[in-house]
């Protein structure tokens, strides 16, 4: 998310570029673009959206049919011939949603909490092994280099392996907003928004649903999807779950919240936090490699690792040790995303510090940190981020 003013034709924002001691003014810019080592962008207009004509829908059952092994199938009509009665009564989800191995005891992150998801059971996330999600639709409130001019295609999915008491997004990692799809609606999902000319498709929350992503991902580009793929992640994720994901994913998107187990105990229940998520990052940069750009003036990411960290109030320690982290570790060959975009919600009224707002100078002190010990690569925000209406509404948009 960034620091958007919405008027009646365009989005806009007053963008600066930070230096040692102060703010340098640049004018406005489309998208929330504070690049440290580079030029700041021109304003650019969100045009409205040419009308999309849906894709036709597929035959699940027809296409599946032919793609899952027969005694997989066939293991499917046992089990659900004695759930529903007579196999007439099934549908195509109830097929799917037998033919994930990796869910009948499931360890996708590292939670490991060995449930079998496909019969109904729920682990640390929260969901079972249907999938499940709450929005689908263009966003404009990423860094620039993915949101661009249309837009980035966003998926957000239902549930989520950590619990962060300041959770922004609330409502659907506690699996309380979305709609069960198929994997097969999922792969047209990402086609409407290739239509509607998202810069590419952007996977929100992902790491539970793996094998389903996979299914439909393939899928879809089987039929046609060429814009970049994002993963979106906590980075709470494991490093053999990510290998599934090799080839498929373009730009991986993490977060690095903590360096500190103590935090990281307490704000997300996860002590292990740091050791688990510098292995997924690893794992990323590993199969992407250095950021690739599209040619232009407004260059969008065809490929990279972005690591995004969230300032929060009363830990600027532990952030200091996270950017000198990521530094040392992997120089430019990543791009790094301070934000400032903390927002209290009423559920973290009791939670000091956490109940209140970042200060501007602690946002400044930790930018200043970061061009002082040499990042280059890099976006910061300025302006007022901590808004609730820069929370999407999870209300089944687009699924």
């Amino acid at each position: 998310m960034s620091g958007w003013e919405h008027s009646s034709t365009k989005w806009n924002l007053s963008c600066a570029v930070r230096v040692p001691g102060g703010v340098n003014c640049k004018g406005n810019v489309h998208g929330f673009r504070f690049d440290i080592r580079r030029t700041v962008l021109d304003l650019r207009h969100h045009l409205p959206i040419n009308p999309f004509q849906e894709i036709r829908k597929k035959k699940w059952f027809a296409e599946q049919n032919r793609s899952i092994p027969s005694e997989l199938l066939n293991s499917a009509r046992v089990f659900y011939t004695k759930r529903f009665g007579t196999e007439e009564n099934m549908t195509g989800s109830d097929y799917e949603n037998s033919a994930w191995p990796e869910l009948s005891d499931c360890t996708l992150c590292p939670r490991e909490c060995h449930v079998n998801r496909n019969a109904g059971k729920t682990g640390y996330c929260g969901q079972t092994a249907r999938l499940t999600a709450a929005r689908a639709a263009l966003h404009f409130w990423e860094e620039p280099c993915l949101s661009g001019t249309n837009g980035s295609g966003a998926v957000f999915f239902s549930g989520c392996n950590l619990r962060c008491v300041y959770c922004q997004n609330h409502e659907i990692a506690q699996g309380q907003a979305g709609r069960e799809i198929t994997s097969a609606r999922l792969s047209d999902i990402f086609l409407e928004l290739q239509g509607k000319c998202a810069h590419n498709i952007n996977l929100v929350t992902p790491a539970h649903f793996v094998p389903q992503i996979i299914t439909a991902l393939r899928t879809a580009k089987k039929q046609g999807l060429s814009i970049p793929v994002i993963y979106n992640t906590s980075a709470y994720e494991k490093p053999e779950t990510l290998r599934m994901l090799e080839g498929l994913i373009d730009i991986y998107l993490p977060d690095l919240k903590y360096c500190d187990p103590d935090l990281s105990g307490r704000y997300s229940h996860a002590a292990d936090y740091f050791d688990t998520a510098a292995a997924a990052i690893a794992e990323m940069v590993r199969q992407i490699g250095a950021p690739v750009f599209a040619d232009g003036e407004d260059p969008l990411m065809r490929r990279g690792v972005i690591v995004r960290h969230l300032l929060l109030p009363g830990c600027g320690k532990d952030s200091r040790k996270v950017l000198r982290y990521l530094h040392e570790t992997y120089k430019n060959d990543i791009y790094v995303s301070i934000m400032n975009q903390y927002t209290p919600l009423s559920h973290v009224s009791g939670i000091s510090p956490l109940n209140r707002q970042v200060s501007g100078e602690e946002y400044n002190r930790i930018v200043d940190y970061a061009i002082r010990i040499g990042i280059e690569n890099g976006f910061i925000q300025e302006g007022e981020t901590c808004l609730e209406s820069f929370i999407p509404a999870f209300d089944c948009e687009g699924i």
